[in-house]
């Protein structure tokens, strides 16, 4: 089994974190993975995205032009990446930033308020991990156990970002389960 995923939005709002930690979580229990970024010409407000493939057999190539997966983060993200997707697939949709509703019928559109949660949880720099727990938690791509402990890995030189973090990865499980699969 194979799965990609794009994680996008603007920069600075962690796409690239998100994606990384996916991507490190699977490589934890032994998958196959990649993890390919792509930044727009500008940096914090320009355009940001990352691929993560997962898979249990060898990956051919890094490029994927009809991922199944989308966790967008704002308007622009939705109108890129959402067409793009197979049938089937999930596309995880931060409504706290895009007001307009995915015309495709043949997903599973998982909407999560995440700046909101992620406001009320202590920060709005967490938004990322409310995206990335609804993704797990709607898919099930990886054991929901296994992220949190690659989350606080990553945080553990910010020890005390680390609750609001893992807060927040827990309120987007919540949500994408109920809401996925």
């Amino acid at each position: 089994m194979q799965t990609e995923v794009v994680f996008a939005g603007f920069g600075g709002q962690g796409v690239m974190l998100a994606g990384k930690i996916l991507a490190e979580t699977g490589m934890g229990l032994g998958k196959e993975v990649v993890w390919l970024p792509s930044y727009g010409p500008e940096m914090r407000g320009g355009t940001a995205n990352c691929t993560v493939i997962i898979a249990d057999e060898p990956i051919a190539s890094p490029i994927v032009v009809h991922q199944r997966d989308s966790v967008v983060m704002n308007r622009p993200s939705l109108e890129k990446f959402v067409p793009k997707m197979r049938a089937q697939g999930y596309a995880i949709v931060n409504t706290s930033l895009i007001q307009v509703k995915s015309e495709r019928d043949d997903i599973t559109v998982v909407d999560v308020p995440a700046n909101k949660i992620a406001i009320a949880a202590g920060t709005g720099k967490a938004a990322n991990m409310v995206m990335l727990g609804a993704y797990v938690g709607a898919t099930g791509i990886v054991p929901f156990d296994a992220l949190l402990e690659q989350a606080k890995h990553v945080f553990q030189k910010k020890p005390k970002s680390i609750p609001v973090n893992v807060k927040c990865l827990k309120e987007g499980y919540k949500l994408g389960q109920a809401k996925g699969k």
